[in-house]
């Protein structure tokens, strides 16, 4: 049998299917809500876009132009026909390409998407050959197969060693970080998500010719795939990651203990000035270092100007959720000469992945409420956490690092040294 017939075939068992992977429209909103705030008309690049789903919501939905690429034309021809139904063909431009060799400009979207189709380069080999494609402030929006347990049984193990390499969640963040992104969010995907992809698959299979030169191939491999989820599906899963390139212009890393005295002076001069410096946020920072219980090794983070100045400091530390352990972000301090100049994004963004590849799975800060949402922080009292003092509502905010955890709920209790 030729691989022209199994490689036939397979399109033909996958034709008409609403989507080529696990997904839903519900993931796909939830994925471009932690993308964050759009330009008013994205320019989004969908890799392996096949029927289109997700083009078709990005376009409606987002208002975005959408370059679609696939190297299946019966596919795009779907989609520009779904795209012309839906009155959005204006909207939607396809394009036959392999995702591995894309013709495109260098910063030419806004928006870089892949849903269940990185296997095809690789996660590490994708974050590497698509950075090149964003504009300044641009995010890259995939959902990848992992693990779900630290240990696989045997069978799903033998099955995925063949076929794909798969990391935890955490696996792939620490890689994203490695490679020079900011981990905005990561979705679990629901187990729905699988049934819209496995069930209509299953229905194709049952009424396909298995006489067909390479059909019975292809239906034996999806039937083999959807034996495997049905009996180790809790063995790994599909997951979304939302991922940005870390500003260049500012160096982050861990502090050192030598950076204690020059923290000091950007903590106080960002919370006073220059002329009359704030020693009480200052000496929090100080005293936070001498409490074991509160302070988390590596969770102290600096980021440096050019020159090696540090611009701006953020620092989380271990308090408490109805008597469970959470983590606060506080202070957060940038001097006085590099404020407005995102070296506090930079110094934030990089210590909340510290904290999300160190395993914590819930951040809570004391805040501006039109600022930290743009690192994705939501009220804490929707998740049913308040602290034991009063403040305005919308001041008091949560982010959840790791959506797949039991999140504490009840009265936040800060470190002793805060005083609250």
């Amino acid at each position: 049998m030729s691989d022209n017939a199994l490689y036939d075939s397979f399109f033909a068992l996958h034709h008409g299917l609403p989507r080529q992977g696990p997904g839903s429209d519900t993931t796909t909103r939830r994925l471009l809500a932690l993308a964050g705030r759009l330009p008013e008309r994205p320019r989004v690049l969908d890799l392996g876009c096949g029927p289109g789903r997700s083009a078709l919501l990005l376009a409606a939905e987002a208002g975005a132009e959408v370059t679609a690429v696939d190297t299946h034309e019966p596919f795009l021809a779907e989609l520009r026909e779904s795209a012309a139904a839906r009155g959005l063909d204006g909207s939607i431009h396809t394009l036959r390409a392999d995702m591995g060799a894309l013709p495109f400009p260098d910063g030419s979207f806004d928006l870089v998407w892949a849903e269940s189709s990185v296997f095809v380069l690789g996660f590490d080999k994708a974050l590497a050959e698509w950075r090149r494609l964003l504009a300044p402030g641009g995010t890259l929006v995939l959902t990848e197969c992992v693990w779900t347990t630290e240990e696989p049984g045997p069978e799903a193990r033998a099955f995925w060693e063949e076929h794909y390499t798969l990391r935890t969640v955490a696996g792939n963040a620490a890689a994203a970080v490695g490679a020079g992104y900011h981990v905005l969010g990561t979705v679990p995907q629901p187990e729905s998500d699988w049934d819209e992809y496995y069930v209509p698959l299953a229905v194709h299979a049952e009424a396909a010719d298995t006489t067909v030169p390479g059909m019975a191939e292809a239906v034996a491999g999806a039937r083999t795939e959807i034996a495997l989820r049905r009996e180790h599906g809790t063995d790994y899963g599909y997951a979304g990651f939302v991922l940005r390139p870390a500003d260049p212009r500012w160096h982050v890393r861990e502090e050192t203990a030598e950076d204690a005295a020059t923290v000091w002076r950007v903590v106080s001069t960002a919370f006073g000035s220059v002329d009359a410096p704030s020693a009480t946020e200052a000496d929090l920072v100080d005293n936070l270092r001498l409490d074991a219980d509160a302070w988390l090794p590596g969770l102290s983070y600096v980021a440096e100007a050019p020159d090696g100045t540090i611009a701006a400091h953020a620092l989380i530390t271990r308090c408490r959720v109805g008597g469970e352990p959470a983590a606060a972000l506080a202070p957060v301090s940038v001097a006085p000469e590099y404020q407005r100049t995102g070296a506090g994004q930079a110094v934030v963004r990089a210590v909340l992945d510290a904290a999300r590849l160190r395993g914590e799975p819930l951040v809570l800060v004391l805040g501006h409420p039109e600022y930290y949402p743009r690192f994705g922080f939501e009220r804490a009292s929707a998740y049913g956490i308040k602290p034991g003092f009063e403040v305005p509502d919308e001041t008091m905010m949560a982010l959840v690092l790791d959506g797949s955890a039991a999140l504490p709920t009840g009265t936040l209790v800060y470190p002793a040294a805060f005083g609250v």
